[in-house]
């Protein structure tokens, strides 16, 4: 499971604008917008390639997401539900996949 973690932090997409733009109105994904601008927006901005690998070119499943963000790895933090609730992580996976859909949007 780490090789497949590690193998998806190789490409980052750096300063390309978005194709679309990102749907925020669901409330859930406004949520996750919210939680991510809090916890994860100064390490990845926008989704891209920071301190942090891009996250917005990963489609990664759920499960490995919510791992990541659990137990952490390399440089990133663990977040524990203390710190960020199930559903709050859930809510920043809503928001992650709509910044991929609107990053998959023709121009």
């Amino acid at each position: 499971m780490g090789s497949t973690l590690l193998s998806s932090c190789g490409s980052a997409r750096r300063s390309e604008p978005l194709k679309g733009a990102v749907n925020i109105s669901d409330p859930r994904v406004e949520r996750g917008r919210f939680v991510y601008m809090a916890n994860c927006n100064h390490c990845h901005p926008g989704g891209e390639a920071g301190l942090g690998p891009a996250l917005n070119d990963k489609p990664l499943p759920e499960f490995l997401l919510k791992t990541q963000i659990r137990t952490g790895l390399g440089a990133m933090p663990s977040f524990s539900e203390a710190e960020i609730s199930d559903g709050d992580v859930r809510a920043v996976i809503g928001y992650l996949k709509q910044i991929r859909a609107a990053d998959a949007k023709p121009m």
